[in-house]
């Protein structure tokens, strides 16, 4: 999930330097940086929770912040600022980050509740 989320970060970077320099498009763009490569870090920051809570808490976080990148994706697509080939690899890329982190969290959630 490390590599992965760190993959999918490099590839939001790049997008965001195509959309504004390639398509002047400055705003929907920097709130895809944004969310986009704030996935990885969250995920980074669960790996030293301090507690399964907060392990769960963490990549709850990851999972909104993926959430809204696919939302952004989806606005740039619907807008034409990505075409229909950019849409799907980096929206496919998106959705298998956020069917990962769900079911990392699903699992953390049970073992939670098996430990109590």
């Amino acid at each position: 999930m490390r590599d992965k989320s760190f993959v999918f970060a490099i590839r939001i970077v790049r997008l965001h330097k195509f959309l504004s320099e390639d398509k002047k498009e400055f705003t929907l763009s920097k709130q895809l940086l944004r969310s986009g490569t704030s996935v990885g870090a969250m995920i980074r920051e669960a790996e030293f929770a301090e507690s399964k809570k907060d392990f769960i808490h963490k990549m709850a976080i990851a999972q909104k912040e993926i959430n809204e990148a696919i939302y952004w994706i989806e606005l740039l697509s619907e807008t034409g600022f990505l075409n229909s080939k950019q849409f799907e690899d980096i929206n496919k890329d998106a959705i298998e980050v956020i069917k990962l982190i769900t079911s990392i969290i699903k699992s953390a959630k049970a073992s939670l509740s098996n430990n109590n």
